[in-house]
This record gives structure tokens, sequence and C-alpha cells, in this order.
């Protein structure tokens, strides 16, 4: 099946039979109607030339201005029958409609060229035939006659049906093109709320261990600190009142980084400037991720603090730092010092009263830590601080995702080892 251009691009097939639209079906009725009335009339002639029945020439010239009505479905077929009738000078709106339907459809190119010679030879053949007979006709009018109505009938409709052909491609191609586009677009938008929802979510997460390790850490101590007030004072109200001044400053210190923290989170970004709206504007902004507490945070120069606060909670813990100091990136010092933090925060929940090492190794391109406690004594009294089991899985996040290296597991004293090596230059 041939199809033609006029019902190409429609929303949606509504016609009946072979047609997509119903105004197609109208268009082509209408113009078979006009064809078998045209026929029709020139049949009587043909007839009378021929000297066959009247009623015959019509009926014959009626069907043959019917084939115009399957112009869409059979371009080729209309076109073979304005040539075979073309002798009997008539369907000459037929010829017309053929050759134009046929050189705008999606037929090969050499089939229009070959059926459109042979539209103009029977033409330029039938004038000729008819008019050299006249005596005051010379050949050369005669030729030049025959030429003009098969150039006139024939050139016209095939240079009109290549250009509505072509412009009808040239416009599918260009509402192809869009529709693409739009495809591409919608799927960069989906791609870029995917990543961002991906964005959102790590740094939500980032924060959650940020948050972890800064209550968690400060909050153990809080309450070692208040189990050993209840437990002297009433034997050393000097001592308890050390102890209640510590948890005093711890409280103070969570505060100050919490609220540190949440004034980060809470800073407005900067005003852009409105730009037309675009379907990309869908996109929604990466989320910038924000250092709570401070630009760099804690580092490598305040481990000694951090062992002195567990030690002033009553955990034995030995600093051993090898190596001299050099220039880290912040987030690096910054990851070492919160699996320090969270490690020691480990040995005051679940081994209390055990032997804490703390070693810090400095070389050029890693820093490397680890923390090791031995068994906790037997019959000491356990904190009762809650876990929500994330200490771990943070550090190695942390670590891993600076490229690192983490490992931690029970030792075969009995204690636990947390270990973690990070390169100097983090991995972008």
């Amino acid at each position: 099946m041939a199809v033609s251009g006029e019902e190409q691009g429609g929303d949606g097939r509504d016609g009946p039979l072979w047609w997509d639209r119903r105004r197609a079906a109208v268009l082509d009725v209408s113009l078979a109607g006009v064809s078998v009335a045209e026929c029709a009339a020139e049949g009587v002639v043909f007839a009378r030339d021929t000297g066959v029945p009247v009623v015959l020439g019509v009926l014959f010239g009626a069907l043959t201005g019917a084939v115009v009505v399957l112009r869409r479905r059979m371009p080729i077929a209309v076109v073979l029958v304005g040539i075979a009738v073309t002798p009997a000078e008539m369907g000459f709106l037929l010829s017309l409609v053929g050759l134009y339907t046929l050189a705008a459809c999606e037929v090969p190119r050499r089939i229009t060229a070959t059926l459109s010679v042979m539209s103009f030879a029977a033409t330029f053949v039938v004038t000729y035939v008819r008019t050299v007979g006249e005596e005051e006709a010379g050949r050369t009018l005669v030729v030049g006659l025959s030429l003009f109505m098969a150039v006139a009938l024939t050139v016209p409709p095939v240079l009109l049906g290549m250009y509505v052909g072509a412009r009808r491609r040239l416009m599918e191609s260009l509402q192809e093109r869009a529709d693409s586009l739009e495809r591409e677009l919608s799927l960069l938008a989906d791609r870029a709320e995917e990543r961002a929802e991906w964005a959102r979510t790590e740094e939500r997460t980032r924060i959650a261990r940020e948050m972890h390790d800064v209550v968690a850490h400060r909050v153990s101590l809080m309450v070692v600190h208040a189990a050993a007030v209840q437990a002297v004072a009433v034997k050393d109200p000097v001592k308890a009142a050390q102890n209640a001044a510590l948890v005093g400053d711890m409280g103070r210190q969570a505060l100050t980084e919490l609220r540190e923290m949440l004034g980060v989170l809470r800073t407005p970004r900067p005003e852009r400037p409105e730009r037309p709206e675009r379907v990309v504007e869908r996109v929604p902004a990466p989320v910038v991720p924000v250092s709570p507490g401070g630009e760099d945070g804690p580092g490598l120069a305040g481990l000694e603090a951090l062992v002195g606060q567990s030690r002033a909670a009553g955990m034995v813990v030995e600093l051993d730092v090898r190596g001299a100091a050099g220039a880290y990136p912040a987030v690096v010092e910054q990851t070492a010092y919160r699996v320090v933090q969270e490690a020691l925060t480990n040995c005051h929940k679940h081994a209390p009263g055990a032997r804490v090492v703390v070693r810090l190794g400095r070389r050029e391109g890693e820093v490397a830590v680890q923390v090791e406690n031995g068994p906790g004594v037997a019959g000491a009294a356990l904190p009762g601080l809650p876990s929500g089991g994330n200490g771990l899985v943070g550090m190695r996040e942390r670590v891993v995702g600076l490229g690192g290296v983490f490992v931690s597991g029970p030792t075969d004293a009995g204690g636990f080892r947390v270990s973690a090596v990070l390169p100097g230059v983090p991995r972008g």
C-alpha cells in the first residue's frame, strides 16, 4: 500500500476503510464524484465515436472516474487507468489527480518517472493523432500543440506532487527531531532528578554521621561522668563536684558543635537570577555538601584533647604518635579524628575499665590511625549507653569514601581493634 501525503501527521486514525482521517475520505469521495461526472459526459462522446450504446459509454466512463477514490491506496493503478483511457479522451481529472498523488506518495522515484513518461507519451500521441488530420493545421503546429498538451497535463501535477511530498517529509523529519529532543530532555531531567535525589540522600547520610559522631561521643562521656558523680557523691563530694563540672563542660561542647552544625545547614543560599522557563528548568539544583562545625572541623591536632577527655572520664588511654607532622587535606584529618572519636565512644560503651591504645602514624602520602582496647574489667558496670549499630558502618563509609582502607574486628586477647589508612590526597 502506497500512502500519499495529505493524511500523514494526524493525531490518530479516525477515518473509514484505508483513510486515516475523515476529511481525507470526504475529499477523495468528492473528487471521485466530479471525476465520475466528467468521465460519464465524455463517455457519451466516446460511445458515439465508437458506435457502442450510449449507456455502455456512460457506464464505462462512470466506472473509470470512480477509480479516483482509490488514489491513496493504489496510486499506481489510478495512473495506469488514466493512461489506458487516454485514447478515449476521458479522465483528465483522473490523470491529473493520479499523477499528483503518485509523485507525492512514498513510491520509488523510478516508478514515478516511468509512469510520468508513459502518461506524457500517451497524451502527446493521442493529441497528435486527433489534430494531424485537420487541413488548416500544419505539422509544426500539430507537434507544438501536442507537446503543449502533454506538458500541461503531465508536468504541473508531477512537480506539485513532488513539492508537497518533499515538504511533508521535511515536516515529518522536523517533528521526529523535535520529539526525539523532547524525549532526550525528559530523560536528562529524569537523570538529573535521580542524581539530585542521590545527592540529597548522601548529604542526609553524611549529616547523620556527623551528628552521630558529635552527639554520641559527648553524651557517652557525660553518661560516664554522671555515673561517677552518682558513685562518689556521698563519699567524695569534691570528686563529685569535679565530675559534675566535667558533665557541664561536655554538655556545653556538644551544644556548641550542634549549634555550629545547624547554623551551617540554615545558611541561606545566594539567590540565582531568574531565567526563562524551559523544560530543563524542571531539573532540581544539586545539593551542595556542607561541613558542620566550621569549614575544616576537627583535625589531627585535636587528638590529644580528645584522648584527654576520655582520660578525664576514667579510661586508661595511651596515645602513640609516630611520624613528623605534615600538611594533609582537612577532610582527611577530620575523617581520622572521627574514626578515633567513634572508636573511643565504643570503648566507653562496650569495654568499661579496659586499657586503650590510640596510635597515629604519619607518612608521606598517607595517614594511619588505630584504636585498640583490651578486654573489659570483670565486674565493671556497663554505662548502659544505647547503640544503634551505625558506628562501624559510618567509619567504614568515611574511610572508603576517601579511597582508604578500613579494618575492624576482635583481637586474640579478647579486645577490639579499629584500623584505618587514609591517603594523603582524597580520591575525587
